[in-house]
């Protein structure tokens, strides 16, 4: 059963596990079990996806109860209008205190609704929260960084949080895409899970019929918990 973070008579959103696919697709031709259909079942009537998170991300994921809202919040997610998104993610190094991508993201092959762009632009701003040093060895290095940060995207674009920290050198720990393999399984070894230590924590947008503004929230998983065992000290780049 999906824990619901809110609802009324236009939404609902749910806090998904890491794990879940938000709906069927081809590309996980194996897979059984959706956040949507999970959700239409627990509450026994249609639920329409407002906007997407990968796989392996955990967090808040926003449902309309009808076709109409479920239109309306899709274009304002993609456009980012009145709404703010804030994630956590763990990544490798330790990137500058704060800062913004700005960097133009290419249509994915598996995006194929026709009226999008091929290049798009694509923003986002990030702050770094925790610094971790962890006793694995990397060439020649004798340990490994890593650092919590968290990540607004001001855009809406496929895999963008993923595809921005790699742009960066900072790939998300856990993604198997865009990081680095051999990495991704020795930090799984030494943490005792394989996951992408990405969260979707807090939306803020204006409610699409009352007007009002509406914030949801879901707390990390308490896997998060492991990591602070190589914290070094508060986040400030030397």
């Amino acid at each position: 059963m999906l824990t619901i973070l809110y609802r009324d008579d236009y939404l609902v959103s749910v806090a998904k596990p890491p794990g879940l696919l938000v709906h069927r697709t081809g590309l996980d031709a194996g897979e059984t079990r959706f956040a949507l259909q999970l959700l239409r079942d627990q509450i026994g009537r249609p639920v329409w996806p407002v906007h997407r998170l990968d796989k392996g991300t955990s967090g808040v994921l926003l449902f309309a109860l009808d076709a109409a809202t479920a239109r309306a919040l899709g274009l304002a997610f993609e456009r980012g209008e009145a709404m703010r998104k804030s994630y956590r993610a763990v990544v490798r190094g330790w990137p500058d205190a704060a800062g913004t991508i700005a960097h133009p993201l290419k249509r994915m092959p598996d995006d194929m609704r026709t009226e999008r762009e091929e290049v798009q632009d694509a923003l986002t701003h990030y702050r770094l929260l925790e610094r971790y040093e962890l006793p694995l060895a990397q060439g020649a290095f004798t340990s490994t960084r890593c650092a919590l940060v968290e990540l607004q995207p001001v855009t809406g674009r496929r895999h963008q949080l993923r595809r921005h920290m790699k742009h960066i050198a900072h790939p998300i720990i856990g993604d198997a895409t865009h990081g680095k393999g051999p990495l991704n399984r020795a930090l799984a070894e030494l943490l005792g899970l394989q996951r992408l230590w990405l969260h979707a924590g807090r939306l803020e947008l204006t409610h699409p019929v009352t007007g009002q503004p509406l914030l949801i929230e879901a707390a990390p998983g308490e896997e998060w918990a492991r990591w602070a065992n190589w914290t070094i000290g508060p986040a400030i780049r030397n």
